[in-house]
């Protein structure tokens, strides 16, 4: 059963029995044990936008995002595990990401496909060594995708939510491996000339926030198709503050332009599509500042897309 502490949040609307009225609260740790779907693991932390000087309330969101999942309508083929959360304990983050990647690694080599709720961006490395440490990537190339207004590559002695991919690189450097690492939604006036002087030394690819319009979709569709054929196994990371802020107000650091919403859905259902994708993450929710909702309603949309577009189900 789910962790006593999150069987809360798992309710919602109950309009009758059968498929036809199946919603996540009903989906969620139903499927006999061994078998494999979505699995939700929740990282409260916010110890890294502390690091970062960013506004805190992170630790709550994945309380958020699941009492927003809840009420969703769910396909019959939809089986999610929620496999509880994993929490920084006395501003030890190095601490939890290694019990993170260990959760992240077990959910990958039960063949879940894991969706992890943070939680600052801190959270990306902690997903990304379980990834590592999985069967998934033995011998294979592993991407990272971004969609994110930040590189977080800062070059920092203390890991924070600014710095995983930087982590993520050197670690990959130190083991023989090139760095794959694709974002799209960068914000101009959100990143030194510095970092993306970093970007270009790290051979990372990106699309700005202004080159990531709705008229410009299929670009996008092509950029990610480029990334997906690029790679073998694909790690998906959303920062909510990727969505403008009216869309996401309740992120560490609002968007003043940001991505549409439309935009971002359909790069989730193209990755979504894709047998590479192996783990994604959705990160940066702060209930704190989230006005009705909003920012944690666009996060369950995403994740809902994904997983159901992962089953085959297209009414998403």
């Amino acid at each position: 059963m789910t962790n006593p502490t999150i069987q809360h949040l798992w309710t919602g609307r109950d309009d009758g029995p059968g498929a036809e009225h199946r919603r996540w609260h009903h989906a969620v740790n139903t499927a006999q044990a061994g078998t494999t779907g979505i699995a939700i693991l929740g990282f409260r932390s916010d110890e890294g936008v502390r690091r970062n000087k960013g506004r805190v309330g992170a630790v709550d969101g994945p309380a958020s995002i699941r009492s927003a999942l809840a009420p969703m309508a769910a396909p019959a083929e939809l089986l999610v595990h929620d496999l509880g959360d994993t929490s920084v304990e006395d501003g030890n983050l190095e601490d939890g990401q290694e019990r993170l990647g260990a959760a992240v690694r077990q959910a990958l080599d039960a063949g879940h496909l894991p969706v992890i709720l943070g939680g600052g961006h801190e959270t990306a490395f902690g997903t990304y060594t379980g990834l590592r440490a999985s069967r998934l990537s033995d011998g294979r190339r592993i991407g990272i995708i971004n969609l994110d207004a930040h590189f977080d590559l800062r070059p920092e002695a203390i890991p924070s939510s600014g710095t995983p991919f930087r982590q993520v690189a050197e670690a990959e450097r130190a083991l023989g491996h090139g760095f794959s690492y694709t974002v799209l939604g960068i914000s101009q006036p959100g990143n030194t000339e510095a970092l993306f002087q970093t970007a270009r030394d790290l051979g990372v690819k990106y699309l700005l926030d202004e080159e990531c319009t709705e008229s410009r979709t299929e670009q996008v569709r092509q950029f990610t198709q480029d990334f997906i054929d690029s790679v073998d196994v694909v790690y998906l990371t959303i920062d909510l503050d990727v969505l403008p802020a009216y869309v996401a107000p309740g992120v560490s650091a609002p968007a003043s332009y940001g991505v549409p919403l439309s935009v971002v859905l359909d790069v989730c259902r193209q990755l979504a599509r894709s047998p590479k994708l192996a783990v994604v993450d959705v990160v940066e929710l702060n209930p704190r500042f989230d006005d009705d909702s909003r920012t944690a309603r666009a996060a369950a949309r995403l994740i809902h897309t994904i997983a159901t577009e992962r089953t085959g189900n297209r009414h998403a």
